[in-house]
């Protein structure tokens, strides 16, 4: 039975924001923990080094903090991106995170631009609507390349106080690029990341979570494909 909405507006919008409401609750205090651990981490590198200590402010604009923030973001980024792209033309027999194996859907269909409720790109056609269709796997690219250059920024910051500590030359940014330091880094998070959506994809054949959207129904068959 459907739920009906609530007849306050604060009751209403949280219910129907809880999703991105919690999930931001989940970064803002993951990211705290993240900022005040790090903080004490690198004072004790840096004590080491006989280098002043930072303050908690002075450490939220640091390159240990740019690097191990967006060191991960890049690999969140590059996953839900690349995995916007892989599931319109690649399939997975039984898994509800492929589409159906032989059979049209939804997102398939061309845009209506005569539909009432329309967003404005799809009325406006043209470039703008090309730009619209993409939009999503563009705005995640854009998010990753971003997220690359903050982590090649904060990194090369790190890797040259600890070079000119040992009296070896400092680097910039793309010099640190090339680097094996920094691959190595990226490497490591992106399988991870890669890891992730080969384990939803084949296990949700198998396994169910009821309620959940990204689970096939409870008694639907392992070879169903799709929600």
């Amino acid at each position: 039975m459907p739920k009906h909405p609530s007849s306050s507006p604060v009751k209403r919008f949280l219910y129907e924001n809880s999703l991105t409401l919690v999930g931001i609750v989940l970064v803002l205090s993951t990211l705290l923990g993240q900022c005040l651990t790090g903080w004490h981490d690198n004072n004790d590198d840096r004590q080491e080094m006989d280098l002043p200590e930072l303050t908690l402010g002075q450490y939220l604009g640091s390159g240990h903090f740019l690097e191990a923030t967006f060191e991960n973001w890049e690999s969140e980024f590059l996953q839900m991106g690349l995995y916007v792209l892989l599931t319109v033309g690649l399939r997975q027999k039984g898994s509800s995170e492929s589409k159906k194996l032989y059979e049209d859907e939804d997102c398939d269909k061309e845009p209506d631009p005569n539909k009432p409720d329309a967003p404005w790109p799809v009325k406006a056609g043209g470039l703008w609507l090309l730009l619209y269709k993409n939009s999503l796997s563009l705005a995640f690219f854009l998010l990753f390349f971003v997220s690359v250059w903050l982590h090649a920024k904060g990194g090369a910051e790190v890797y040259s106080i600890e070079q000119a500590h040992e009296g070896k030359p400092t680097v910039t940014t793309l010099e640190y690029m090339g680097t094996s330091r920094f691959w190595f880094e990226s490497f490591q998070n992106w399988q991870s990341e890669f890891l992730s959506i080969v384990s939803i994809v084949v296990l949700s054949i198998f396994l169910r979570q009821q309620h959940s959207p990204e689970s096939k129904a409870v008694d639907a068959a392992n070879d169903e494909t799709g929600n």
